[in-house]
């Protein structure tokens, strides 16, 4: 259990080193598709070399992710192994499970070469030159001549049958992956859920198609919901819900939160309806997004526009009607909490009676 934890760690402090050249990358590539006014990765002029820009960020996230993972139980002399084996592994079309492994390869690589006693006048160069030189050359070894092929024809293997889904047949998958989305709203189960989808956005653009209406459904439905049903919320939410409609169009889950800390039982599974339904019927609809990012902001890299709103709508609607069926009414709330407040005083006061 402990080791199973220990992974999570190692891959959950990647992701948080990972997301910022997501962030970037496909937010710059995707500007740069939109200013161009076509649904087309621009070829020349200065919106191709801003699109070159956000793709040098969408390239190194998978050495990133495995750099980081060496990092996180290595320290600094697995950072070199895990980026480089991790790109070794994307090369060779090894993907992002690719990039996982090697990361955690040369994390493990490198713990054992430390353990390598050295005399005091090389511990310094051990640091910067023999285990960062060894971890790569075994990694790297490793991945090009045993295990990267292998890697490569499981991740093919798999982009095949992904793509050959079709109908009912994405509904188990896309059911799965919004609920993941939406569980915790930016954390480590919604982390998973978004990496697989992003990347796999050259080679699965279905998968970013409805993981990107998934990302936005929770807070834009949070936010329909406190214009729709207004006596559900406090004056605070009704505010909180038209800074959450912003933050859900440009693809921001984590605006669901302030809402979901306030009313964790009702408002999370009204969340997880709306992202379960709007992730389905993006898959349904045959949208594809290729952006490695959700909400409406990837719009002009989105295959299937119509279909994509249409799930956003369908989410966004199911998640302000769970909320509308869920919640109590906010003046009912204060006003039973004002109740509880004042017997509470009554009995105080009576006890004070009763001692005097």
């Amino acid at each position: 259990m402990n080791a199973l934890k220990n992974l999570q760690k190692h891959l959950m402090t990647s992701t948080s080193y990972m997301i910022p050249f997501v962030v970037a990358g496909g937010i710059l590539f995707a500007i740069s598709v939109m200013l161009s006014g076509e649904a087309a990765v621009p070829d020349s002029g200065w919106l191709a070399k801003l699109n070159q820009i956000g793709a040098a960020g969408l390239t190194l996230f998978i050495p990133i992710l495995g750099g980081y993972i060496a990092f996180s139980m290595a320290d600094k002399p697995g950072l070199a192994p895990g980026m480089i084996g991790a790109y070794l592994a994307n090369e060779i079309g090894a993907g992002f499970i690719g990039g996982i492994i090697a990361g955690f390869l040369a994390g493990y690589v490198v713990n054992v070469l430390k353990k390598i006693k050295l005399s005091p006048s090389f511990r310094t160069i051990g640091t910067i030159f023999i285990y960062p030189l060894g971890g790569t050359f075994i990694v790297g070894f490793i991945i090009v001549f045993l295990i990267g092929e292998p890697i490569a024809v499981f991740m093919e293997w798999m982009t095949t049958t992904l793509n050959s889904m079709s109908g009912a047949a994405k509904v188990p998958l896309g059911g799965i992956l919004g609920s993941m989305i939406a569980f915790d709203m930016g954390g480590p189960v919604n982390k998973v859920a978004a990496t697989f989808a992003q990347t796999q956005v050259d080679t699965l653009p279905f998968l970013m198609g409805g993981v990107g209406v998934a990302i936005c459904v929770p807070p834009i439905g949070l936010g329909l919901a406190t214009l729709f049903f207004p006596k559900k919320f406090t004056s605070v939410e009704k505010d909180s819900g038209i800074a959450a409609l912003l933050m859900g169009g440009v693809g921001i889950t984590e605006g669901a939160i302030p809402f979901a800390t306030a009313d964790p039982l009702k408002v999370i599974p009204s969340l997880m309806a709306g992202s379960v339904v709007g992730n389905i019927s993006a898959f349904l609809f045959g949208a594809l997004n290729h952006a490695p990012w959700g909400g409406l902001i990837v719009l002009p890299v989105v295959e299937g526009r119509f279909g994509y709103l249409v799930s956003v709508l369908l989410g966004a609607c199911t998640t302000a009607v769970a909320l509308w069926v869920l919640k109590k009414d906010a003046v009912q709330e204060e006003s039973s909490t004002n109740e509880e407040t004042e017997e509470e005083d009554l009995d105080d006061l009576e006890i004070t009676i009763d001692q005097l």
